[in-house]
C-alpha cells in the first residue's frame, strides 16, 4: 500500500494558490483514476483506489500547511506504513514553473509543510517536487506562494497535472524514471522528426528547369552551330 499526500491549505480562499499545487495533483489523480469519494479522516480528506495494481491512499491534510505532519503521521501509524511508503506532492520554489523532480530524504529547504512532516515521521519519505518558480527575493516568497496562479500559467499547469496523472501508475510501482518521462511527454512533447521541405517557388522552379534543359548543357560552339541548322 502507498500513501500519496498532497500539500496545501484548506478552504476556498486558498484553492488556486501556488502553495496548493499538491492538493491539485492528488485531486487530479482521484478524478482521473476514479478513486472512491473523499471522506474526513486523520485531520484531513482521504480516498483510496488502485494505480498500476497497487492500492493507493490519497490524503489532503486539513491542518493548514504548517501542521501537515500531524495528519500524515496519524495516517501512517493507522495503516502501519513506513516513510518509504509515503510520497508527498508539494510546491517547489527552486524549480522553474512546470518542472517536476523526484527526491527521497534530505532537508526541507524551509518549506513549512515538509518541516512539519519531518518532525512527525522523519525525512526518509519520497517527494514529488512541483516547480512554481521563485519571485526573485525572499521577502516576496510568502505573498507569492499564497497568491493564485496567473491566467498565463493555466496551460503549463494543466499539462503538468495531466502528466502526473499519466505517470501515476508508474510512480505507485516505484518506477520513478518512467513517471518523470510521462510528465515530460505532456509538458514538453517531442517535436516531429519528419521535416517537410517547402515547395519551390514558381520562379525558382522555372529557373532550375531552364538550367537543366538540354540547350543549357550545350557548349557555346554547339549553340552557334545549332542556330544555322
Amino acid at each position: 500500500m502507498q500513501l500519496f499526500v498532497g500539500l496545501g491549505n484548506p478552504g476556498a480562499k486558498y484553492l488556486k494558490n501556488r502553495h496548493n499545487i499538491g492538493f491539485m495533483a492528488v485531486d487530479r489523480l482521484a478524478e482521473d483514476h476514479r478513486f472512491a469519494p473523499w471522506r474526513s479522516k486523520f485531520q484531513g480528506q482521504i480516498t483510496e483506489g488502485m494505480l498500476g495494481g497497487v492500492k493507493v491512499l490519497l490524503l489532503k491534510p486539513e491542518t493548514f500547511m504548517n501542521l501537515s505532519g500531524q495528519s500524515v503521521g496519524e495516517a501512517m501509524r493507522f495503516y502501519k506504513l513506513t516513510p518509504d511508503d509515503i510520497t508527498v506532492f508539494h510546491d517547489e520554489l527552486d524549480l522553474a514553473p512546470g518542472k517536476c523532480r523526484l527526491k527521497t530524504g534530505g532537508g526541507h529547504a524551509g518549506h513549512n509543510g515538509l518541516r512539519s512532516i519531518h518532525a512527525h515521521i522523519g525525512e526518509t519519505y519520497h517527494r514529488v517536487r512541483l516547480g512554481i518558480g521563485h519571485p526573485g527575493h525572499k521577502d516576496k516568497v510568502s505573498p507569492y506562494v499564497l497568491g493564485d496562479f496567473a491566467k498565463s500559467d493555466a496551460d503549463w499547469l494543466d499539462d503538468l497535472l495531466r502528466g502526473i496523472s499519466d505517470g501515476a501508475s508508474e510512480l505507485a510501482k516505484g518506477a520513478g524514471p518512467k513517471f518523470l518521462n510521462a510528465v515530460a511527454l505532456r509538458v514538453a512533447p517531442p517535436r516531429s522528426s519528419t521535416t517537410v521541405k517547402p515547395a519551390a517557388k514558381p520562379a525558382e522552379t522555372a529557373a532550375k528547369t531552364e538550367e537543366n534543359s538540354p540547350e543549357q548543357q550545350l557548349s557555346p560552339i554547339q549553340k552557334l552551330a545549332a542556330r544555322f541548322r
